[in-house]
């Protein structure tokens, strides 16, 4: 049998202090999202001064992050070139940049999603606060 790795609500907030304090940093009012690998919450932050919609596109972005296994760049991505037909807004939301899976020794074990500021710096902070995450326990 193999060993399954998976996040801990420890782990959680490691990634979730580290992620508000990248946020924090840049002034900004962010809401963040930690998810197992199945996409299901483990935690979830709302800073103060971030909008509501913000905490609904994080948890998005992170399920989608999971349920992929790629970063949500990845669909915004082929949404913009116009390769994807037929969808409706709720399934768009999770689409947009700022979702990243949490990879360890090749397996997923969660993803973060982040919401607030512009795309490309929600998945700057996200990716920040991943790798500082497992700077810190290696």
């Amino acid at each position: 049998m193999k060993t399954k790795h998976y996040l801990t609500l420890a782990d959680a907030e490691i990634l979730m202090n580290r992620a508000v304090e990248l946020s924090a940093q840049r002034s900004f009012n962010m809401s963040i999202s930690i998810v197992d690998e199945a996409g299901a919450l483990l935690l979830m932050k709302r800073m103060d001064g971030a909008t509501p919609l913000t905490a609904h596109l994080s948890l998005e972005k992170a399920k989608c992050s999971a349920m992929s296994r790629r970063p949500s760049k990845f669909y915004e991505d082929i949404i913009r070139n116009g390769q994807m037909g037929f969808l409706t807004l709720e399934s768009v939301t999770g689409m947009l940049e700022g979702g990243e899976p949490i990879m360890y020794e090749g397996q997923l074990i969660g993803a973060m999603g982040v919401s607030g500021a512009k795309a490309f710096e929600d998945a700057e902070i996200a990716q920040k606060a991943i790798h500082d995450f497992f700077q810190q326990i290696s």
